[in-house]
């Protein structure tokens, strides 16, 4: 795969790109978008292949017969992390944002806290306060660049109130691939306080080299309260097609589930399981792992760049191709910060504020795309922060 040579998705309905300058100020004509967590590359050719395969039948109906599906995901969990699942424990959502809020609607009553570790991916928290639930914040540590959990602060925190708890893992946005004795303490926390645990697991394929993702369902004694999610649509970058797997293991959780489902009438977007098959197989897997090393690649050039930048410093990045950067140590406030990257070096990343207590002083850096870009966007951010050099 020629991750070097990618389309231009401006004017494609790309929220990406076509909702930049209207949400940012950054017009598409000379901005470089660096917000939405989609990459700018095609999918392996099999997802492809599978997509003209539809096109060339020509006949878009419902999607029937899920055993192919099921077992590709089976497949790709016992292949790639080790994780042998039964197919009668996965369920079909529209995408993982809509797996999330249908674990909220399943599992909570409205007035209901749901706990989250922040900063973490904004989506959770719009979804929680929508349904009527509250948002529990409990704030990550920051120790020197790394985050850490602080469980004594967290239990003190505790109301009764709480009904469940939503990991991200691995780490968005810092980017942190949780070690099997965090886990363990996670799922001790859940059993103590009693809470459903939901752990999004969306970006599980895009560790870091030397990093290795431990699926929740690995931790002992946990399986009686465990939601998994997992999809192939950050993976492939084929998050259009809203497919979403909820994985539950527990036969009461399930049932509670598939009546939700069921309350709901949610069935399957075919074009999203025929593209999961295609992707969840050998030759899926070879363009992962070249994927992989390309994002590793950029993560170093836009790393070493905006490390250079005195009081700026990008979170060591572990998993996902989302760049967690730090910028207290300019001295500048959020909105001289958002000015020189927006106006100055006409970039468009995330606001750290939209990922709940903690994020202020960051903002998000999206790395899946080009080389070019990449360096483009480095030599941008370092000229309109040339001050400070």
């Amino acid at each position: 795969m020629n991750f070097d040579n990618t389309p231009d998705r401006r004017g494609t309905h790309s929220v990406k790109w076509d909702s930049m300058e209207s949400i940012y100020g950054v017009s598409a004509d000379d901005g470089i978008a660096m917000w939405v967590a989609d990459m700018e590359f095609q999918p392996p050719a099999c997802v492809q292949d599978a997509v003209k395969a539809m096109h060339d039948h020509g006949v878009y109906g419902y999607y029937g017969e899920e055993g192919e599906y099921r077992a590709a995901i089976k497949w790709w969990m016992a292949e790639r992390h080790g994780w042998h699942i039964d197919p009668s424990w996965i369920f079909t959502t529209h995408g993982l944002v809509n797996g999330t809020a249908m674990c909220v609607d399943a599992y909570t009553n409205v007035g209901d806290g749901v706990v989250l570790f922040t900063p973490v991916y904004h989506a959770f928290a719009r979804v929680i306060t929508a349904a009527d639930r509250e948002v529990v914040s409990c704030e990550l540590v920051n120790n020197k660049g790394h985050y850490e959990f602080d469980f004594d602060a967290y239990d003190a925190q505790m109301t009764g109130n709480e009904r469940m708890l939503i990991l991200c893992s691995p780490h968005n946005p810092g980017g942190r691939v949780w070690s099997k004795t965090e886990l363990q303490a996670v799922a001790a926390f859940a059993k103590r306080h009693e809470l459903i645990l939901v752990s999004d697991e969306i970006h599980h394929d895009l560790t870091m080299p030397g990093q290795t993702h431990i699926p929740m369902a690995h931790i002992d004694g946990i399986t009686d309260r465990l939601v998994t999610m997992t999809a192939t649509t950050k993976t492939f970058n084929i998050a259009g097609s809203h497919a979403g797997n909820v994985i539950i293991e527990d036969p009461d959780l399930r049932a509670r589930f598939a009546g939700r489902m069921a309350a709901l009438g949610i069935s399957p977007n075919s074009f999203g399981l025929f593209m999961a098959t295609a992707a969840y197989s050998p030759e899926g897997a070879a363009w992962v792992d070249e994927l992989r090393a390309y994002l590793n690649e950029n993560r170093k050039i836009f790393d070493a760049g905006v490390n250079a930048i005195p009081g700026v410093q990008s979170m060591p990045l572990q998993s996902t191709y989302l760049a967690w950067v730090d910028f207290s140590g300019t001295g500048m406030s959020v909105e001289e910060i958002q000015k020189r990257v927006q106006q100055g070096a006409k970039i468009a990343p995330n606001h750290g504020a939209s990922f709940g207590q903690g994020g202020d002083q960051f903002l998000r850096f999206n790395l899946g795309t080009t080389r070019a870009q990449i360096k483009e966007a480095v030599d941008r951010l370092q000229a309109a922060f040339a001050d400070l050099q």
